[in-house]
Order: structure tokens, then C-alpha cells, then sequence
């Protein structure tokens, strides 16, 4: 019986472990921040079994991918940037609207988000690229692959970006860094990096101008903040709307967002309710928490956070698990990027070892930007916390990313085992 478990868990048992803890905390905290969902519905346990249910369909997903050979991943990477495109083009017309905003894809029975899988996608096919471009000397990248990475990737960013600026950044980030650990010549590296300083630059005045004019986004934004992600649906798909007003529909967000955080007190207590609600309910979590936190259902502000069982979940697990919790579950995402780490290091080939990482970074970072913004250290976006927020394709594709890095784990053990000498064991 147990060697039958034993052969359903196969891969890095550190990575399983990760996964194992950081679903059981979405569990509870999950349970415990839909406290909304369950007063609207007036069903106390349906959110939690959903989200179960979208649990036990992740694990499910995570050991199918782990028993998929790495060797396949590339067969199906053109199968995935047609699908990729295609559904992120399709949002943008067809899509249904969240914070105002066109980014999920009603099926029946679910939504399907695009970007989720786009940015999987495009971290496949950058470590693809560049396994396949390493120069025989060693000495790291052709220097076209660069161009053939941007090339593939930056019409995704901006289709991204039109809804979902944060996710956008988020997934270029992840490619950038792919592209240093995959050693793209400096040169390179330090002209794109000039070139994306200047973007930014142009791309801040725009906000700043641009998204002053846009009257109707700034009145709506705090009834955003106030209500719930449905609140500003509205803001897309009115009668009569322009080409311009429909790619700058989002500017007004991002401008007030800039603008609520450069001028936003030091003190919670002073926060505008209409301006910084979200963030002063989070920091107001905080403060109560103390190290142990107010135990597990006991949270307060709950009640107050319109997305505190996503956007905001770590806020209630500080709140009611302490500093303790917190740390617990940062260290949780540390341990998944060394882990990650050290399996890319026992590859034999590139591809695999990009992978990994690739997929190790996109989870972390999404991380890193959740608790940020959850502790009042950046800009509030909408990234969930990887496999702890509640969510659906974000929920099932992050389970996707872990049994991809299982899956490598595996042909790593067995490539490691192969090269130590005899009696030796390997961890």
C-alpha cells in the first residue's frame, strides 16, 4: 500500500512538501476569509467545498503532469501558444469583465482566465529557445535568441497588459531573468534594460495624463475598493465607446493606484475610506495580529476586505495565525525556489533546467508581489497568492507548474543517481 502511494508522489518530496503545506493553509484560510461569499449565497459551506473541490482537481493535474517525460513538453509547446493566443485575443472581445477589466472567458460550469496559461506558456517556449540557441564553446547564448524570445513573447505582454498591467509585468520580469540565467550576451541584456527604463518612463506620463482624463474610472475606482470584484463590470462594454477610449480604458486604475500610493499617510488611521479601503482593512489585520495571530476562523477584518480570500489572504493569515504563520509561509515559497534551484542544477540538459526555474519564478515572484501588497509595500494589483489564494485556472495551472517541475525532478534524480559512484546516495 504504501509503495503504491509511494509511486503516485514520485518527484522532489521538498517540492511535495511545499505543495502539501501551502494547500492545507489555503484550506483553512480560504474557509475562513469567505465569510461574504458564504453571507451572499447563503450557503456557509458551498465556497470551501468548491474550493476543495478545485484543490482535489489541482492535485489530480499535478501528478498527471509529473507523469508526463519533460521530453514531451516541448511537443506540445506550439499546441499551447496557438491556444495562448488565440484565447488572449478572444478575452479582449468577448471576455468577461473583473475590476473592470476583460480577463476570463465564461465556459460552462467555470471561467478560464488566458493569462494564466499564457504566462506557462511563454516561459516554455523562452526555455526552449534558449536550450536550443546555446553556443557549443560554452560560453552562453547566440545572440539571436534574444530577438527570437521577444519576438514570441512581447505580443503576449501587451495583449496581457491591455487588462492585466501587473500580470504583464510579472511575466516579462520572469523572462528577463530566464534570459540572464540563460546567459544572453550583456551587451544585450544591459541595451534592453536602457531600452525598458525609457519605455517606463513613457509609459508612467502616460498614466499620469492620460488617466486624469478619464473622470468616469476615477469616481468608479472606490466603489471598486468598497464592494467587490464585480463592481466595476460595467466600466467595459458601454454603448458607443471608441478604439481609444478601449485601449485607455485602464489608465484611470493605474493612475489613481499610482497616485492613492504616493500620497497615502503614514497612518492607517488616516486612511480615506474611499481611497485606501483595501489596504487600510489589511493593515488593520496586521496590527491586531500580534505573533501568534488570533487563531484559525477568529479574523475581523474579513469581513471588511472585499478580496480577502484572494488578493488580501495574507493579511488574514497574519492576522490570524501571527508573525509566526507569516514567516511560515514565506519560508514555504523559499524552500520551493531552492528546491527549484537544486533540481535545475542536476540537469544534464538546458531545457529542463530553464524550465524549472522559469516555473519556480513565476510562482515565487507572483508570491512575493501577494504579500507586498497584502503589508502595504507596493502597489495593490489583483495577483492572488500561488496556491493558497481561492481561484480556479489560477489554482489549477500553478498545480500544472508543480507537477512540471516534478516531472523534472524525476529524470534529474535518475541522471544524478547515474553519475555518483557506488554506495553513494543521493537526496
Amino acid at each position: 500500500m504504501n509503495k503504491k502511494i509511494g509511486n503516485l508522489f514520485k518527484g522532489d518530496k521538498g517540492i511535495w512538501t511545499v505543495f502539501f503545506f501551502l494547500t492545507l493553509i489555503s484550506l483553512i484560510e480560504v474557509f475562513s476569509a469567505s465569510s461574504t461569499l458564504s453571507y451572499k449565497s447563503h450557503n456557509f459551506m458551498g465556497p470551501i467545498i468548491y474550493h476543495a473541490g478545485t484543490i482535489l482537481a489541482g492535485v489530480f493535474i499535478t501528478i498527471v503532469t509529473l507523469n508526463i517525460p519533460c521530453r514531451y513538453f516541448k511537443l506540445i509547446t506550439p499546441i499551447f501558444l496557438f491556444i495562448s493566443y488565440a484565447t488572449l485575443l478572444w478575452v479582449l472581445v468577448f471576455g468577461e469583465s473583473i475590476n473592470g477589466a476583460n480577463r476570463v472567458i465564461q465556459l460552462p460550469g467555470f471561467t478560464f482566465q488566458p493569462s494564466e496559461l499564457a504566462k506557462g506558456t511563454m516561459v516554455l517556449a523562452t526555455a526552449q529557445i534558449l536550450s536550443a540557441m546555446q553556443r557549443e564553446d560554452g560560453s552562453g547564448a547566440d545572440p539571436k535568441a534574444m530577438s527570437y524570445i521577444l519576438w514570441l513573447v512581447v505580443p503576449a505582454v501587451l495583449l496581457i497588459g491591455l487588462e492585466n498591467l501587473s500580470t504583464a509585468v510579472l511575466l516579462f520580469a520572469v523572462i528577463f531573468i530566464m534570459m540572464f540565467i540563460g546567459r544572453v550576451p550583456m551587451v544585450q541584456m544591459g541595451k534592453l534594460t536602457g531600452g525598458l527604463v525609457l519605455l517606463v518612463g513613457i509609459f508612467l506620463t502616460l498614466i499620469l495624463t492620460l488617466g486624469s482624463m478619464d473622470k468616469d474610472e476615477d469616481q468608479n475606482q472606490a466603489a471598486v475598493e468598497m464592494t467587490t470584484a464585480q463592481a466595476s463590470a460595467d466600466d467595459n462594454g458601454k454603448e458607443g465607446e471608441g478604439f481609444v477610449s478601449k485601449v485607455f480604458h485602464r489608465f484611470g486604475t493605474w493612475r489613481n493606484r499610482l497616485v492613492n500610493r504616493s500620497t497615502r499617510p503614514e497612518d492607517p488611521k488616516e486612511y480615506s475610506v474611499h481611497d485606501n479601503f483595501q489596504v487600510a482593512h489589511a493593515n488593520f489585520a496586521i496590527a491586531s495580529s500580534g505573533v501568534i495571530g488570533k487563531g484559525p476562523g477568529n479574523s475581523v477584518e474579513r469581513d471588511y476586505l472585499p478580496q480577502a480570500f484572494s488578493d488580501f489572504i495574507f493579511s488574514i493569515i497574519i492576522e490570524e495565525m501571527g508573525l509566526i504563520g507569516a514567516i511560515v509561509v514565506v519560508f514555504l515559497y523559499i524552500i520551493l525556489l531552492f528546491r527549484a534551484a537544486r533540481i535545475s542544477s542536476r540537469c544534464e540538459n538546458n531545457f529542463p533546467a530553464f524550465l524549472v526555474m522559469g516555473l519556480a519564478l513565476l510562482l515565487v515572484s507572483q508570491a512575493a508581489i501577494n504579500m507586498m501588497v497584502a503589508t502595504d509595500f507596493g502597489i495593490v494589483t489583483g495577483q492572488p497568492l500561488p496556491l493558497v489564494s481561492k481561484g480556479g485556472t489560477s489554482t489549477l495551472v500553478s498545480c500544472a507548474y508543480i507537477g512540471a517541475i516534478l516531472s523534472v525532478s524525476r529524470s534529474a534524480r535518475r541522471n544524478d543517481a547515474h553519475t555518483q559512484p557506488v554506495g553513494v546516495e543521493t537526496d
